[in-house]
C-alpha cells in the first residue's frame, strides 16, 4: 500500500504556493469587480435606502390615502373612511378634471412638443453657422431663462405682463391689456417655450456636431437642398435625440407646477393643468385623499408617455 501524498496547487502560470480558491467561470463572469456578494450588497444599500424612503415609500403612502376619505380638517382628519376606489371614480367622473386633462395635453404638445423642440433645434442649427459672439450671446441669454430660480422668473414675467404699466402693452401700445385673464394658455404656453428652450437647445447642438461633416459635404456636391440634406443626412443620425429628448420635456411639462405662480389656474379653470388641479384640491380644499388619487392617475399616465417613447427607441435601435 503505497503512501498518499498531497502536492500543492498551482496557479495558472504553474507557480506553486497559491491557496486562493478558484472560482467557477459563471460566477466569475458574474463578479467582474471581484467584491463577492456581501461587500456588493454593502455597496448598493445606501442606495436603495434613499429609494425605499424618498420613491417608494411616498408612492405606497399615496397610494394607501387615495383609498381613503381623508381630509386635512374636520372629523375625516380625525378617522379617515376607506372608500376604496370612490376617489378614483370621482375624478374620473368630474368635468374639472377632464378640463385640467385636456388642458395638461394642450400644454405639454403645444409648449413642449412643439415649441421647445422646434425652436431649440431651429436655434441648434442657426448658432452653428452664426459668429462666435452671437454664438455666445444668443446661447448666454436663453440659458439665462433657464438657471433662474421660477420664483424670480414669474415676478419678471408679472411685470412684463401688467396690466398696468406691462413692458409689454408699452411696446405693443395696448394700455390695459390683461393677458392672462383673457390669453391664459396662450400666456403659460408661451412663457414655459422661453423657460425651457435651453435644454432642447443644448441637446440639439451636441446631436448636430455628431453628424459627419463629410456626409454633409457629400451631400452638397450631390446638389441636395437643405429639406433632403436634413432628411436624408442629418435626421437618421438624431432620431434618437429627438425621441429622448420629447420623453424629458414631456415628463416635466406634464408635471410642472410653475404656471399656478403666474396665472393661478384661472380664471375660471382655464389654465388649470392637473398639477395645479391636484394642489388645489389637497391643499386649498383640503381633500388629502382626493389629491392622492389624482397623483396616481397622474403617475399611471406618465408611465403610459414613457413606455409609448420608450417603445419608439427600442423600435430604433431595433
Amino acid at each position: 500500500m503505497s503512501a498518499q501524498t498531497t502536492s500543492p496547487r498551482t496557479d495558472g502560470s504553474g507557480a506553486a504556493g497559491t491557496s486562493r480558491p478558484r472560482r467557477t467561470g459563471r460566477a466569475a463572469a458574474s463578479d467582474v469587480a471581484g467584491l463577492g456578494i456581501g461587500r456588493a450588497v454593502l455597496f448598493v444599500v445606501p442606495a436603495l435606502a434613499l429609494i425605499a424612503a424618498f420613491l417608494v415609500f411616498p408612492a405606497l403612502w399615496t397610494l394607501y390615502l387615495g383609498v381613503l376619505k381623508y381630509d386635512l380638517a374636520g372629523s375625516n382628519a380625525a378617522a379617515p373612511q376607506f372608500v376604496g376606489l370612490g376617489n378614483y371614480t370621482d375624478a374620473l367622473t368630474d368635468p374639472r378634471f377632464a378640463n385640467s386633462v385636456l388642458l395638461t395635453l394642450a400644454f405639454v404638445g403645444l409648449s413642449a412638443v412643439i415649441g421647445q423642440n422646434g425652436l431649440g433645434f431651429v436655434l441648434a442649427a442657426t448658432l452653428r453657422r452664426a459668429a462666435g459672439w452671437v454664438r455666445t450671446l444668443v446661447s448666454g441669454l436663453v440659458l439665462l431663462s433657464w438657471i433662474l430660480p421660477g420664483t424670480v422668473v414669474v415676478f419678471l414675467w408679472q411685470a412684463l405682463l401688467d396690466r398696468n404699466g406691462g413692458t409689454l402693452n408699452a411696446l405693443l401700445g395696448t394700455p390695459g391689456a390683461a393677458w392672462t385673464l383673457d390669453h391664459p394658455l396662450a400666456t403659460i404656453v408661451v412663457f414655459n417655450v422661453w423657460r425651457g428652450t435651453a435644454f432642447s437647445m443644448l441637446l440639439y447642438s451636441a446631436a448636430l456636431d455628431a453628424v459627419p461633416t463629410s456626409h454633409l459635404e457629400t451631400a452638397r456636391l450631390y446638389g441636395s437642398g437643405p429639406l433632403r440634406t436634413f432628411r436624408d443626412v442629418v435626421l437618421p443620425r438624431i432620431r434618437g435625440h429627438i425621441l429622448t429628448n420629447t420623453l424629458l420635456i414631456t415628463l416635466w411639462t406634464f408635471n410642472d407646477f410653475t404656471p399656478y405662480m403666474l396665472t393661478g389656474g384661472g380664471p375660471e379653470h382655464r389654465s388649470e393643468t392637473l398639477p395645479v388641479y391636484v394642489y388645489r384640491m389637497s391643499i386649498e380644499g383640503g381633500q388629502l385623499g382626493f389629491g392622492s388619487a389624482i397623483s396616481l392617475i397622474m403617475l399611471v399616465i406618465n408611465l403610459v408617455i414613457a413606455l409609448f417613447y420608450l417603445r419608439l427607441l427600442r423600435r430604433r435601435g431595433g
